[in-house]
């Protein structure tokens, strides 16, 4: 399956927050959203070598109507809730169009 929508994110966290966002982005993964698995392609956590209260978001979904549809999910949106008290600031948003890549995962 190829996706045809992407984004990358960078959040940051409260001073010694960076743990807990970590956490609670990676409920996403264990907690799943209905249609998640189905549509999206890629999610990626990761954190700054530098700091640990910046961490990094990838994601690849088969298309942009399906990653809002996801997200507009109960299960989605109790996740995106809990995310916004443990930052320090606004997050930042690249969206972009996959071309071409490879996953392991």
């Amino acid at each position: 399956m190829i996706a045809g929508y992407g984004f990358s994110a960078t959040l940051t966290a409260r001073p010694g927050m960076g743990n807990q966002l970590v956490d609670l982005l990676l409920t996403g993964l264990n907690e799943g959203s209905p249609g998640a698995s189905e549509y999206c392609l890629l999610y990626l956590v990761s954190r700054s070598a530098s700091d640990p209260d910046v961490v990094h978001v990838a994601e690849g979904w088969t298309s942009e109507e399906d990653h809002h549809g996801v997200f507009a999910g109960e299960t989605a949106q109790a996740i995106v809730a809990q995310i916004g008290p443990l930052l320090a600031k606004e997050s930042e948003y690249t969206d972009f169009v996959p071309v071409r890549g490879r996953s392991a995962l």
